[in-house]
């Protein structure tokens, strides 16, 4: 089937109408948080776009609730295979996705249908967020695990942490290096690499942008860091994955 006729009239259309498509890297971002377990976050901005949420996204149907139930199936597709790259079990996700699709499926009311948008993306980051917890015991670590993934892009010294979690840093660091198996600057530095591997694959954020946004101290250290935990430089890295992540 030839569409090059189709697409033209499509983006004619959309250009007159002052249609603006979502920014890819916007709409990855909230996959990330849903990655990380930010469930507050994931919270949040879903409140925010849900008075407007056809906004910025296309038509892929004239009737509404089929329009808003195809983009809710998008959405579990991607956000079922990123928390798979984020640690959550193949079936487990892909499962998950199915119950929620068949959610979709015999409900015909767009206010319903949103519900079910925002209980799935916030059960995901729920289960994101507990996984990535699971083996951490005092709620000391809990607290400053919760605060380095959402705050990548700050000051996470030992000392800044110790006083977000009220604890002498010496023994802040010996109580996450117990309960978490890694040193607290090493489990900064695999927080902003996994970031960064996400943003290098699904945006085209130049890599000066994520450095900056990771809270690297430069582009050179970000290369360096990044190199050192992948073997390969970040551009290498996103021209081998970029290309090749087939999302819709």
């Amino acid at each position: 089937m030839n569409t090059g006729k189709e697409l033209n009239y499509r983006l004619y259309v959309q250009k007159m109408s002052g249609f603006t498509r979502l920014p890819f890297s916007s709409e990855m971002s909230r996959y990330i948080d849903i990655q990380q377990g930010n469930v507050e976050a994931v919270r949040d901005r879903f409140a925010k776009v849900r008075e407007n949420f056809s906004e910025g996204k296309g038509q892929l149907s004239d009737d509404p609730i089929r329009n808003l139930r195809y983009h809710l199936i998008v959405s579990v597709a991607v956000i079922s295979r990123v928390c798979v790259e984020g640690g959550m079990g193949h079936d487990e996700a892909y499962t998950l996705g199915d119950i929620y699709i068949r959610k979709a499926d015999v409900c015909n009311d767009y206010e319903g249908l949103l519900d079910i948008f925002e209980e799935m993306r916030i059960d995901y980051a729920q289960r994101m967020h507990d996984m990535r917890k699971g083996s951490v015991i005092s709620l000391h670590i809990r607290k400053c695990i919760d605060y380095i993934y959402e705050h990548l892009h700050e000051d996470l010294s030992i000392k800044t942490l110790a006083a977000v979690v009220g604890l002498e840093s010496s023994y802040l660091s010996r109580l996450f290096a117990k309960e978490t198996g890694s040193t607290i600057k090493h489990f900064v530095t695999k927080a902003r690499i996994n970031t960064a591997e996400n943003l290098l694959k699904y945006s085209d954020h130049p890599c000066s942008e994520i450095a900056f946004a990771l809270g690297f101290s430069s582009q050179s250290a970000f290369i360096s860091v990044f190199k050192k935990e992948n073997g390969i430089t970040p551009r290498q890295y996103r021209e081998q994955y970029y290309s090749a992540t087939g999302l819709v």
